[in-house]
């Protein structure tokens, strides 16, 4: 009879978990490999072992760092941009590869968001909010009464 999935925590277990969350894999996909425990025993983990939680915050903020190099090599790699087509006469030319071009853009997008979203501070995007005029002096705030009669 198999042994099925792990659902003790062990140290072990713990670490290769922590150790492909630091690579940027998701834990969603981590979870699905058959030789580790369900994603819902993982976050059950979270709150019942001592020292668990601090581990997997530690690689999950590594991860984002990977994922956020990723986008980087995303944006970079032009390698596939061009494709050989063939003319009716058989002679090959180059053509850009749009379908390949936007999936290059769905991912960097979808990345930029997922790092926005999980590391705002981070990786969000930042809004001024300016507490000065234009020449760096203190906003002069001047209050009126309206008298009515």
């Amino acid at each position: 009879m198999p042994a099925g999935r792990p659902s003790s925590f062990t140290q072990e277990i713990a670490d290769l978990i922590c150790t492909r969350l630091e690579l940027g894999e998701s834990l969603r996909n981590i979870c699905a490999s058959e030789e580790m425990p369900d994603r819902s025993t993982v976050l059950r983990w979270l709150t019942h072992v001592d020292g668990f939680s601090d581990q997997y915050t530690r690689a999950r903020d590594l991860g984002l760092d990977a994922v956020a190099e990723e986008v980087i090599a995303i944006a970079d790699d032009g390698s596939a941009d061009w494709v050989t087509r063939y003319r009716e006469n058989g002679s090959e030319y180059q053509a850009v590869d749009q379908e390949h071009i936007q999936r290059s853009k769905l991912r960097f997008d979808a990345r930029r968001w997922y790092l926005s979203k999980l590391a705002p501070k981070k990786y969000g995007d930042s809004t001024l909010l300016r507490h000065s005029d234009p020449d760096g002096n203190p906003l002069q705030v001047t209050v009126s009464r309206v008298d009515s009669k």
